[in-house]
């Protein structure tokens, strides 16, 4: 990385805190901590757009990249905003509160607002990486264009889904298995994942073997959805919550799409003999 992108990611690094600060005390104000997930993708896509505009060099595909992120962010950002209006703060961040209680105020500030920034910046690594760069585009940047698109049209498809299937009283505690929820248990975050390993190869292809490092967001943002904030953490005490969920695990896949599993058989029991019949 050179002296003058280095500047650039410090002045990412600062934008992304600067934002993660404000919806800190924005939080304050409104006792919801959980309005971090509301800004979550400003916060990745503000120093993004950061690099692609202060990058010198001609813009081949600083437009195709700044026009795949702001469309995640501006999806993710309204549907998360939508989903979580008038629900108060969410529950996971509840919890959180009542175990850091008294001083979950300042502790906030670096446990939920600080290290979102700090991840963020992190995952914004490809912008960083392709912005300004004078290579014509080629197979590479096709391919991951395409695969953040179909990330971006993935996810938003599940969510849609899920919104839909939630929407009806009649489904109320029921698990949702339908549609795209059919092959995989998060959609939406396979969708995310794909988004974010396209943007990285389109990185490389701008960046060629320089921008292997870019690789680290799609790593993070991967390691993120199935150990840490996604699927290990959503999944935590959704079968006590949803008793049906134990019958989705066993024949549905985590992650990857893949056709449902057959459920494992019981044992055949053997014939009853009697007490004529030959052992």
């Amino acid at each position: 990385m050179t002296h003058f992108a280095g500047s650039l990611a410090a002045l990412g690094l600062l934008l992304a805190l600067g934002i993660s600060l404000l919806t800190w005390l924005a939080s304050l104000v409104r006792h919801d901590a959980s309005l971090a997930d509301r800004v979550w993708p400003l916060m990745i896509v503000g120093p993004g757009l950061l690099y692609l505009a202060l990058r010198p060099g001609t813009p081949v595909r600083d437009l195709p990249m700044a026009m795949l992120g702001l469309a995640w962010a501006l999806r993710l950002g309204l549907y998360v905003s939508w989903r979580n209006w008038g629900h108060g703060e969410d529950r996971r961040y509840r919890a959180m509160r009542e175990r850091n209680a008294p001083n979950f105020a300042w502790t906030s500030l670096y446990l939920v607002f600080g290290l979102q920034g700090l991840l963020a910046w992190m995952v914004s690594a490809p912008f960083l990486a392709a912005a300004g760069s004078m290579r014509a585009l080629g197979w590479l940047d096709l391919a991951g264009a395409a695969l953040a698109a179909f990330g971006i049209v993935f996810e938003a498809v599940g969510d849609a889904q899920l919104a839909r299937f939630k929407a009806d009283p009649a489904h109320e505690g029921k698990v949702m298995d339908r549609g795209l929820w059919h092959y995989t248990r998060h959609p939406n975050y396979f969708g995310e994942a794909c988004v974010w390993w396209g943007l990285g190869i389109m990185a490389l292809g701008a960046a060629g073997a320089g921008g292997l490092w870019s690789l680290v967001s799609p790593l993070l943002m991967t390691g993120l959805l199935l150990k840490v904030s996604g699927v290990s953490l959503l999944e935590k005490d959704i079968a006590e919550r949803r008793p049906g969920y134990r019958d989705y695990v066993e024949r549905t896949s985590a992650f990857l799409p893949a056709p449902p599993r057959r459920k494992r058989s019981q044992p055949a029991r053997p014939p009853d003999r009697s007490p004529q019949e030959p052992s």
